[in-house]
């Protein structure tokens, strides 16, 4: 049988998976073979291929949240076949929910790579009314916060500049509004989240830790359709709908906060503060346009802004702080044949901080930023059921402004932009195979070759052990200043044990080229983005993972323990004392030191998906370390973000038609900071003799947050809903930093210091009214 089977004449069935209702592509939903037990899934764009031998076959396609799809196909030609399924539907009284239950978490071969739907996301408790991708993602396993207030997160011991944000493939350099309260993505306008922790497949590179693939909706292209919400401190509205029905639609999301709204009337207009404010605001828009089978265009971008202003009338003082993101992705897909896929994209980023202050005559301005154009080509090759193959080349040229000062006193004018601007190309090509050794074994073998370059124009600076200038260098346009080459091969497996568990294992060398360099414990918008140079040499990580993968009842419960151990390789640490200047006569990473990392540890998920109560359980226990011979006298010493226990509990409850309840608890080890251990008087002047690198600890962080969501109205044309949610139930008084406050005086004797705890955050409730028709 096998090798008639072997020989038999083959035929490939393709085609798209897409929601029937909107037309909206499923990416990851799964086409089953039921006589081979075996299948794939589809791609980012829908689109899937399976070459088989002549027959007829019993084929399952199902996607969570959507009722599966039974077809009977007889395979005697090559045939193209588009599935559309439907939403589920809820019944009656037991909430039983038809869903997709699958078991790809045990099948595939990924290690630490998670999807989450937005669905789920949007039920769990709201921060201020604001449902929040990157909170979400803090809530598994392996991933931690960078502390209350901040969207930044950190993955397996890797820093925040170590993960690699994607929004339609376009890197999104800062994902933080309101000084990292809140991420820049907007609920309404995503289709789809991914993270990849471990096992990272070739086709991604340049960061060390993870992976975060963010995909926005393509738009209803069967009909219009108009949502949004409103909450305690912003508003959202989305409109999509066809341009031409079934082939054109488009997407158009904003969302922006009225904090400086709702405060003007407060603020008496003789107030020296009258003028002063914040906000931010977002803008994701989309059109695609469906040619054929065989081609489709997408258009998509982004914009978002944050602005910060200060007046003070008294002394003629004026401060305007903008920053954010722009970003732009032209993709084009094309199928070759029933077998080879094509996605080609350009892709505009750029990120940006600006400071600027007038007082008077003078005007001061201060900019940094980040801006990349990219072209990319990407191929899904699949020979076989058992075989798939993805290759693909890709180009970045990078401008870096680490830092440039402007300024103007009465009539003269000084600017630095031109000396401060760095630039680089960066290219990559890459090879990744997925293939069945035999039934049990399944393998993921990658091969990614990268090539960095920095070019002129560029002015190197030589300082003397001092940091005295003695000398400079010039590159011009173009000129070579510093290349680098490496190979990073990625190998992954799984082994399956029963038809409910398997055993998996990876192995990932990652390298990075650029760097964020951060002089605070937080990302804040002033860190700066510098390249690898002659000083800076690329960071190296090394990832070793072991899992094991078990599901239980039909796949209702998934869960796995895995287990990691990472080395990372030139590190970037400012020096101690180091404070970031203009770089007028001087280079960034002439203040910076380098070392070396490790992680390890063990991670624990339960997951329960479909019923009533659905959620999950994450914990990790790990240890973080630094190295670098500049700090601390060279003496190994706890990373930031170092931390030992981690737990999440995510609980959701459907009670019925009506009521859905949430609940989060999180607990976590305090953050690691440097504090003074003794005080001395020398001339009458207090000297502070701090301990050694980040040998103190936080108080534990730990918060329980509720909310409940009641379903107004549901119609086939309109339905609304509130969402009540409570942040930090039990008023928890969670540590932001720490400081000394002093009392007394010192002739008397009755000096006295005393270290004090800022929180941020007490008991917080917030209502939001959503709807859609």
């Amino acid at each position: 049988m096998i090798l008639q089977t072997a020989f038999a004449q083959k035929y490939t069935l393709n085609g798209y998976v897409r929601e029937k209702s909107t037309g909206e592509d499923l990416l990851g939903a799964t086409i089953y073979i039921e006589e081979l037990h075996n299948g794939t899934v589809s791609n980012a764009y829908g689109f899937y291929s399976l070459t088989l031998p002549k027959g007829k076959y019993n084929i399952t396609v199902s996607f969570i949240g959507f009722s599966k799809f039974h077809k009977l196909v007889e395979l005697n030609k090559n045939t193209s076949l588009n599935f559309d399924l439907e939403n589920v539907s809820i019944t009656t009284e037991e909430v039983l929910v038809i869903a997709d239950r699958t078991d790809k978490n045990v099948k595939n071969t990924r290690t630490g790579t998670i999807k989450l739907g937005m669905k789920k996301i949007t039920e769990l408790p709201a921060f201020m009314g604001e449902v929040d991708i990157l909170k979400t993602i803090q809530l598994l396993p392996g991933v931690q916060s960078a502390g209350e207030g901040n969207a930044g997160f950190y993955v397996r011991g890797g820093g925040p500049d170590q993960n690699l944000i994607l929004l339609d493939e376009a890197v999104v350099y800062n994902s933080s509004h309101l000084f990292g309260f809140f991420s820049v993505f907007n609920a309404d306008a995503i289709q789809s989240v991914q993270l990849t922790k471990g096992g990272m497949p070739a086709n991604y590179g340049g960061r060390l830790s993870s992976v975060l693939d963010i995909s926005m909706k393509n738009g209803n292209n069967q009909r219009f359709q108009v949502s949004g919400g409103i909450g305690l401190i912003s508003s959202r509205l989305t409109v999509q709908g066809p341009i031409l029905k079934g082939k054109t639609s488009f997407i158009v999301s904003g969302r922006r906060t009225y904090i400086d709204i709702l405060s003007k009337p407060l603020i008496n207009k003789s107030s020296k503060f009258s003028g002063s404010g914040y906000y931010f605001y977002d803008l994701n828009a989309k059109v695609n346009h469906r040619f054929s089978d065989k081609d489709r265009l997408f258009i998509s971008g982004y914009f978002g802004r944050d602005v910060f202003s200060f007046v003070n009338k008294d002394s003629n003082f004026d401060i305007k702080i903008p920053w954010g993101n722009s970003t732009l992705s032209l993709r084009w897909n094309h199928l070759f044949n029933s077998k080879l896929f094509m996605n080609s994209t350009l892709v505009y980023s750029n990120y940006e901080f600006q400071f600027d202050a007038i007082q008077n005559d003078f005007d001061f301005k201060l900019f940094s930023g980040i801006t990349d154009y990219n072209a990319k080509v990407d191929f899904d090759y699949e020979p076989s059921v058992a075989h798939h193959i993805k290759f693909g080349i890709n180009y970045t040229a990078h401008t870096f402004v680490p830092s440039s000062v402007s300024g103007r006193v009465g009539e003269t004018e000084f600017d630095t932009e031109d000396i401060g601007r760095l630039h680089a190309n960066d290219a990559a090509i890459y090879l990744n195979e997925e293939i069945d050794i035999f039934e049990k074994l399944r393998v993921n073998i990658g091969l990614r070759a990268t090539y960095f370059q920095q070019i002129g124009p560029f002015t190197r600076f030589v300082k003397d052990e001092n940091g005295k200038t003695t000398d400079s260098l010039f590159y011009g346009t173009n000129e070579n200043v510093q290349t680098y080459y490496g190979l990073e091969p990625r190998f992954s497996a799984r082994y399956t044990l029963s038809e409910t568990s398997s055993l998996k294992a990876s192995y990932t060398r990652n390298v990075q080229y650029i760097n964020l360099a951060n002089i605070s414990s937080l990302s804040l918008p002033t860190d700066t983005w510098v390249p690898a140079s002659s000083v800076v040499k690329p960071q190296l990580a090394t990832q070793y993972v072991l899992g094991y993968f078990k599901n239980f009842k039909e796949n209702t419960y998934e869960s796995s323990i895995e287990l990691y151990y990472k080395q990372m390789d030139n590190q970037i640490a400012y020096k101690e004392g180091a404070i970031p200047g203009d770089n007028l006569a001087n280079n960034a990473d002439n203040n910076f030191t380098f070392g070396e990392g490790n992680s390890y540890g063990v991670e624990l998920f339960v997951k329960k998906r479909y019923g009533q109560f659905t959620g999950w359980i994450g914990y990790t226990l790990s240890k973080t370390t630094r190295k670098f011979e500049d700090i601390n006298f060279g003496k190994e010493f706890p990373a930031k973000y170092d931390r030992r226990h981690d737990l999440s509990v995510v609980l959701t409850y459907q009670l019925n038609k009506k009521w859905t309840f949430s609940t989060i608890f999180v607990y976590a080890t305090g953050n690691a900071l440097t504090l003074q251990t003794s005080r001395y008087l020398i001339d009458n002047q207090i000297i502070g003799e701090y301990g050694e690198r980040n040998s103190h600890r936080m108080a534990a962080y730990h918060r329980l947050d509720l909310s409940a969501t009641y379903m107004v109205k549901k119609t086939a044309k309109f339905e609304s809903s509130w969402n009540f949610s409570i942040y930090n139930v039990y008023n928890r008084y969670n540590p932001y930093f720490i400081y000394f406050d002093t009392e007394g005086d010192i002739p008397s004797g009755t000096f006295k210091a005393t270290a004090k705890q800022v929180s941020l955050f007490p008991i917080l409730p917030s209502v939001a009214w959503n709807f859609k028709f």
